[in-house]
């Protein structure tokens, strides 16, 4: 500890010699989590054993402050244990950089913010974190942002290569989004919070063979909340326009929750989202189906991320209702969330004939443990019950009877030092 003082000190001594105030803190975050999975993501086949690991992310994370300069420094490893023998020289994934950014305040109403940055907004449906990920999500952008009393307005910019090329690459680029513009306004009058987003995403592909073209997306929409003593409850609209790989897009996202706490520490709510999608009879060219794009899919849509978590894309879109149920006691927290999915369009079985919509339930329970401010544990069980049709989507042939995930972590956040 003393070292990582006399670290700290000296790092604010070589910044500047000047009088300005200046302020440095330093986190840690450990976050070991178990997880045993026995058809997660996708449904279990009959003679397919389920498999167990131990995850970790390591993080330290550095913030700095001067006058109207705030720089933020995230590192991070995240591992499996035994990825990496017991005498190994390097590291596997070695330290990466989650976070590198610099903001700039030059009124207390506009800020610029330059570098490697989380963008976050709202519910985190469009843009989030994605927390849940061991590595988690930001971006390499350029974020303006203008804030007086109870209004916002983000501008963020984003252009993306593989390289410092000296010519055109010959290969399109393909890993992220080309380039990405956004505007966000949110405002707060009363009890009610309101969000507007404007996102366009420019992705390149190969037209023909050496011929690239970059194709850009939008998504539009508006995010409303309430929320008081009681009542809390949400309503999320949005749409998608533009073109995907030489092909149009028209899809569209509705999503609602309402909330309400009989007391202190129980509370129940109901919500529903509907994510447009295609019928698999259909023959037209068009891009149909609703895309989260950069959202904390995780959060949505069941724990066991059968739908939008790096799956079940282009597909026949996704009705989701679902309850939520709530119970706090002194340190203790439980949630069960169940869930009825059924798909909003036409899914055909071998012989093209249409199946029935209903796709399955999933059961979601978690429970977490504040062991003092700064450890905090959390355990969850889910359990998908499918039908044929959610078999026929996932291509299983042979599905299990029983498909189940279960998880345990341990979240350690302490902070190493705070100098002024």
């Amino acid at each position: 500890m003393k070292t990582l003082k006399i670290i700290g000190l000296s790092l604010i001594g070589m910044i500047s010699l000047s009088t300005y105030a200046q302020e440095l803190d330093a986190n840690l975050q450990l976050r070991p989590r178990y997880e045993y999975r026995n058809g997660f993501k996708s449904l279990m086949v009959n003679g397919e054993d389920a498999t167990s690991f131990v995850s970790q992310r390591s993080r330290l994370n550095l913030n700095f402050k001067q006058e109207k300069l705030k720089l933020k420094l995230t590192l991070q490893n995240i591992r499996t244990w035994g990825d990496v023998p017991t005498t190994a020289t390097v590291d596997k994934n070695g330290i990466a950089l989650f976070e590198a950014w610099a903001q700039y305040d030059f009124s207390s109403n506009w800020s610029a913010r330059l570098g490697r940055q989380v963008i976050s907004y709202d519910n985190q449906r469009i843009f989030g974190e994605i927390d849940w990920l061991q590595q988690g999500q930001s971006h390499d952008a350029a974020l303006f942002s203008f804030h007086p009393k109870n209004h916002q307005l983000d501008l963020g910019f984003a252009l993306n290569a593989n390289a410092e090329n000296l010519v055109a690459p010959k290969t399109p680029y393909t890993t992220n989004y080309k380039s990405l513009q956004y505007a966000w306004y949110h405002t707060q009058f009363s009890k009610i919070n309101a969000s507007v987003l404007l996102l366009n995403t420019a992705y390149e592909f190969e037209k023909s063979l050496g011929n690239f073209e970059v194709d850009y997306k939008q998504t539009f929409g508006s995010y409303l909340a309430f929320k008081d003593k009681k009542w809390d409850s949400n309503l999320g609209l949005y749409g998608q326009t533009g073109k995907s790989a030489d092909k149009n897009v028209s899809a569209w996202y509705a999503g609602a929750f309402a909330g309400y706490a009989f007391s202190d520490g129980f509370k129940v709510g109901v919500g529903y989202e509907f994510l447009s999608g295609k019928d698999q009879n259909d023959s037209s060219l068009a891009i149909k189906s609703f895309s989260p794009i950069f959202g904390t899919n995780h959060a949505f849509n069941g724990f066991m991320d059968y739908f939008y978590v790096g799956n079940h894309q282009n597909s026949v879109g996704l009705q989701d209702a679902y309850l939520k149920l709530n119970y706090m006691s002194h340190k203790w927290q439980f949630s069960l969330m169940p869930h009825v999915f059924n798909a909003p369009n036409t899914v055909l079985d071998a012989a093209n004939k249409k199946m029935d919509s209903y796709l399955g339930t999933e059961i979601d329970f978690t429970a977490t443990y504040t062991i003092q401010k700064d450890i905090v544990a959390t355990a969850g069980y889910s359990q998908m019950f499918a039908s044929e049709t959610l078999e026929r989507l996932k291509n299983v042939t042979n599905a299990a009877n029983t498909n189940n995930w279960a998880w345990v972590m341990v979240s350690i956040n302490p902070k190493i030092f705070s100098l002024k």
